[in-house]
């Protein structure tokens, strides 16, 4: 087989291993991204419930980078303090460490077996949670799928001269295979697709292990550089999480490498053939690192501190004083473009109520009052682009509209003000709950927190959904939202006959905190309510959506 050709069948099978990550953490952040929300809330309990966190929300996503990013989003919110974002990351890049052991076994059974499972949820069920999992499988199958065939692209360069000679350079110039494997790792974006194909040459005999473990540490730095470069514009509260844990990964990886070229560890004898023993190396560093890590936190999160201070007040980060609106008041008098320009502007409203919502739940059990007023404090950019956008497009329907135009006006009007309603909801409603929770120190019953934490990860779900069809107007997306507020009826009424059993029964948490849990049930189904109606006019256009819930509505 020609060069070219061995190089266009790598190529490929590389792009199918990235496309598969992807893939598989796609589809878990759309079918469970409200439940890895509050997954990574609960964390705020400790270093090591932080760190094994991390390594969960890592498992599930196959990304530590997905972590970091959902990290570095709450600290911008104020809800994630550096030194609990440290120690989740530290165990993120353990967690993306044990999906490449996992990964690296001999799986190529289960290969068809995802695939069709995959295909079959994917293809053939209209339910989103369904078809996401099916995305979910189906990654996986391609991951699997895309390592056999690097390692059949990569077979005949055994007998060839040229990768045998750079892999015996790298294997003497151990630091210029450490930067290798860092700026292949940044590149690719995917540590765990990186360690995966350096594991796939060292099983294949193309690169031997003195080459290949400055490969892997390099990868490990690489895989720190990654969410630094992507968190490279937000705020410094965010910023400070990637970066200790880059200085974090940089000290240790040198360390690392030092000490393997410095004397005769027998890698060779941690795992059954080079593949494993090498996987193995990855494992035992990022478990190392947990484990030496977390004592530093807070030395690295005060020094993170001073390389990033903390803006001024004046610059702070208040949606409503940093905000750039998207009403574009050239366009008033081109109706489709001002329409546009209304929507990205309700798009931005609908992030704030969803920056609101999102930890609810962590300041009704344990939120202080710095943090129930700096979540309070975002209803005022709510209002704010609620009268922005109420005011704009009523300016623009003094202009000449077609019908189409004048009926999108009245819909993103009327989204408009059920959004800043959402938001009164959780400011006067739910956020006096958690200062009333808070003064009196009492708790929920842990069946009755489950039911609400239930109801809360519906709601953050169905904000996305709801957001998504305000974009998109795509029909199903619609149909898939009303059908989950039909669900969210259901689950409120369930856990409404429950604590009323509770109550019957005597449960002291429950009937300490009987009010709030009715209060907080309701207004997370207001707010869910609320969402749902921007699919109603597109269900409406379609034929979908009935006039009246009435069996006979015209019976007198």
């Amino acid at each position: 087989m020609h060069l070219s050709a061995i190089l266009l069948h790598l190529t490929g099978a590389t792009m199918l291993l990235l496309f598969a990550v992807h893939m598989v953490r796609t589809g878990m952040e759309n079918a469970y991204g409200g439940s890895l929300r509050s997954m990574l809330g609960a964390a705020r309990q400790g270093h090591c419930k932080a760190a094994a966190g991390g390594t969960a929300m890592a498992i599930v996503l196959q990304s530590s980078t997905a972590v970091a990013m959902l990290a570095c989003g709450f600290a911008a919110n104020g809800i994630l303090g550096v030194s609990t974002g440290l120690a989740l990351l530290l165990g993120a890049d353990l967690g993306s460490a044990l999906v490449v052991r996992v990964l690296s076994f001999d799986l190529g059974w289960l290969v068809p077996v995802c695939l069709l499972v995959g295909g079959v949820l994917h293809l053939k069920f209209s339910a989103r949670k369904a078809r996401e999992i099916g995305r979910m499988v189906l990654g996986v199958g391609f991951v699997l799928l895309s390592l056999r065939l690097i390692g059949t692209a990569t077979a005949p360069l055994r007998d060839g001269a040229m990768l045998p000679s750079i892999a015996n350079y790298l294997a003497e110039d151990y630091v210029t295979a450490f930067l290798v494997g860092a700026l292949f790792t940044w590149l690719v974006h995917s540590s765990v697709a990186a360690i995966l194909m350096v594991a796939t040459f060292a099983g294949q005999g193309l690169v031997p292990l003195e080459a290949a473990v400055p490969l892997v540490l390099g990868a490990n730095l690489g895989g720190g550089l990654i969410a630094f470069w992507l968190s490279r514009g937000m705020p410094p509260a965010a910023q400070r999480i990637p970066v200790g844990n880059l200085l974090f990964r940089a000290i240790a990886s040198c360390a690392a490498l030092a000490l393997v070229e410095t004397t005769a560890l027998p890698i060779a004898a941690l795992g059954y053939g080079p593949a494993g023993a090498l996987v193995n190396v990855h494992v035992l560093f990022n478990a190392v690192l947990v484990l030496a890590g977390l004592p530093f936190i807070t030395v690295m999160t005060r020094l993170t501190g001073r390389l990033l201070p903390a803006v001024e007040a004046s610059t702070s980060d208040d949606p409503s004083q940093n905000r750039v609106t998207a009403l574009d008041r050239s366009v008033i008098a081109t109706p489709r473009l001002a329409l546009a320009s209304a929507t990205r502007e309700l798009l931005r409203m609908g992030e704030f109520v969803e920056v609101m919502v999102r930890p609810v739940m962590d300041l009704l059990r344990a939120g202080d009052s710095a943090e129930i007023g700096r979540v309070r404090d975002i209803d005022n950019a709510v209002n704010q682009a609620h009268t922005d956008i109420k005011l704009y497009l009523a300016e623009v329907n003094r202009g000449i509209m077609t019908t189409e135009e004048a009926a999108r006006s009245i819909e993103l009007t009327n989204f408009a003000i059920n959004l800043e309603h959402a938001g009164d909801i959780v400011a006067k409603n739910l956020l006096v709950l958690a200062e009333e929770r808070r003064e009196k120190n009492c708790r929920f019953s842990s069946e009755g927190w489950a039911e609400l934490i239930e109801l809360h990860t519906q709601v953050v779900e169905n904000m996305h959904l709801s957001l998504n069809v305000l974009i998109s107007q795509d029909l199903p997306s619609a149909r898939q939202l009303v059908l989950e507020k039909e669900k969210m009826r259901e689950m409120a009424r369930h856990t409404h006959d429950r604590h009323l059993r509770r109550l019957q029964s005597g449960t002291p948490e429950s009937i300490e905190t009987s009010g709030m849990h009715i209060e907080i049930a309701r207004g997370l189904k207001e707010i869910n309510s609320l969402l749902v109606t921007v699919a109603y006019p597109i269900l409406t256009r379609s034929g979908d959506l009935l006039a009246s819930r009435l069996a006979n509505p015209n019976h007198s």
